[in-house]
């Protein structure tokens, strides 16, 4: 009895190494259709301009969308949002037909994308926009059109994603100032 004792447990410690040895691959990017709502405004990403994201959490093959690419870095930064992400995506800008359609399947995975950061272009929502290209070179010619720096990923400054008092966040026409009364 020993020996099968032995051998079974041999067995399972040598699935155990195997299994810790795979990766499981990352999920592959799904086509943005009309059904893609985004996570923060609650609409459909498709309605705005300029490039959107999508996360897969966990093994959830359903994205969460966001209509900027601005919001998914978000999303990233805060702590209150989920942390098992399994995929960043974000629309690669450099394929893209314009900055009204970036396109619903030409997605790059986002740590590895270049973006333009302080550019003219807004965003979907009409925030400063995290602008993303598979090519640095593609980057840097955005920049030559619509001003702004390349910056990877991990250097987005979160100041500039999140809103500061020296990073404006456009939420629309400023109100008015009213009449002073006397």
């Amino acid at each position: 009895m020993r020996p099968i004792v032995a051998a079974a447990i041999a067995a399972v410690l040598t699935l155990a190494g195997c299994s810790d040895d795979e990766e499981t691959p990352m999920p592959t990017p799904v086509a943005m259709t009309e059904d893609a709502i985004g996570h923060y405004c609650g609409m459909n990403v498709l309605e705005h301009p300029g490039p959107k994201g999508q996360i897969m959490l966990g093994p959830n093959p359903e994205p969460v969308w966001f209509s900027s690419a601005r919001d998914l870095v978000a999303f990233t930064m805060l702590p209150e949002e989920a942390k098992n992400i399994s995929a960043l995506y974000v629309s690669d800008m450099a394929k893209a037909a314009s900055w009204e359609s970036p396109g619903a399947n030409n997605w790059v995975e986002a740590r590895r994308a270049f973006y333009v950061i302080g550019s003219s272009m807004r965003g979907g929502m009409g925030a400063p926009e995290t602008v993303p290209f598979s090519s640095e070179v593609a980057a840097v010619a955005f920049t030559d059109r619509n001003g702004g720096e390349v910056v990877r990923f991990a250097d987005i400054p979160p100041d500039y994603v999140l809103g500061t008092d020296d990073v404006p966040v456009d939420d629309g026409p400023s109100p008015q100032p009213s009449e002073p009364t006397h």
